[in-house]
């Protein structure tokens, strides 16, 4: 095994290929026997999530080794810090271990090759699609960056059995369609006629059309969040009105986190809500614009957290 010195002359001396993100980054070193090697590096004061399922492979690969730093994981509500030395092994034990790292820490991130190509390859393309977002609206993508961090928690609470890639992915995506927006339209100050908010509305199957037609399998699958985040359980939501149970979970999930966060930051047509108006929002919407059972979670989770929100 690499030592933390030679991954650190590593990353100094050659350019090696890298994803970054707001959380992390991921430095490829190379591959050996059928195994990869990567170095994973979290940023202090980053959540992180660590969850797989290979279903379609017999033999499997994903451990992550603590080299640097302390790391706190949760784990079915269990929580432990791991320190240099200790080993995640994911392909062994498929529940979902949300990480913190209250300092920086790095991780020797081991895979099968052939999956982590694929998955390096798709984070990439995720990254690109990403910027694309921050670079129309800065406040769309700090705002999608909370909902898939919130969502990806509030799901775990409520649904751990699943792989968390859709809920990730179609969180973090659910507002993409405001990419064929005008700007003017989406960042009005005044109130919009009927015309332009028939315009907005349209980001939810334009959103879904535009995650349909993506290359990839997992953007694909979760198309079907981005389409339904503005239903509401009482059925007068849009675009097609669904009602109660006819709204997947993962909807209803980003429904709640999005509606929150919209509250509690300031938009370009009105000043933030408190924290406390915001929930009292939330109760009056239980049952009618709001899942009952995820606004229960919701609030919950928000107790817990001792109604912070950043």
């Amino acid at each position: 095994m690499l030592t933390i010195k030679q991954l650190q002359d590593l990353k100094q001396k050659m350019h090696l290929p890298k994803v970054v993100t707001d959380k992390s980054v991921t430095t490829y070193i190379g591959s050996a026997n059928g195994i990869t090697y990567s170095l994973y590096t979290l940023f202090p004061g980053s959540t992180s999530w660590i969850n797989y399922h290979p279903n379609d492979h017999v033999e499997y690969t994903e451990k992550y080794t603590i080299l640097f730093g302390e790391l706190e994981i949760d784990k079915d509500g269990d929580k432990i810090i791991l320190y240099p030395g200790d080993v995640i092994d994911a392909s062994m034990d498929h529940a979902v271990h949300t990480c913190y790292a209250k300092e920086t820490v790095e991780i020797l991130f081991e895979m099968t090759s052939f999956v982590f190509e694929r998955s390096f390859t798709e984070r990439e393309i995720i990254q690109r699609d990403a910027r694309k977002i921050q670079e129309v609206d800065g406040y769309t993508y700090h705002h999608c960056a909370r909902i898939r961090d919130y969502s990806i928690e509030l799901w775990k609470r409520i649904s751990p059995q699943e792989s968390l890639a859709v809920i990730s992915i179609g969180s973090y995506f659910h507002d993409i369609g405001k990419l064929a927006i005008p700007l003017e339209v989406l960042n009005k100050p005044s109130k919009l006629t009927n015309a332009e908010w028939k315009v907005i509305k349209m980001h939810t199957t334009l959103g879904a059309e535009l995650m349909r037609n993506h290359h990839i399998d997992r953007i694909r699958k979760a198309a079907f969040i981005v389409e339904e985040h503005h239903e509401r359980y009482d059925g007068k939501g849009y675009p097609y009105g669904l009602m109660g149970s006819e709204i997947s979970l993962e909807a209803s999930i980003v429904a709640v986190v999005d509606a929150f966060d919209a509250m509690t930051t300031n938009r370009v047509y009105r000043g933030a809500m408190t924290i406390e108006e915001a929930i009292q929002e939330m109760k009056d919407g239980k049952g009618t614009q709001f899942n009952p059972v995820v606004v229960d979670e919701f609030l919950k989770m928000l107790e817990e957290k001792n109604n912070k929100w950043d």
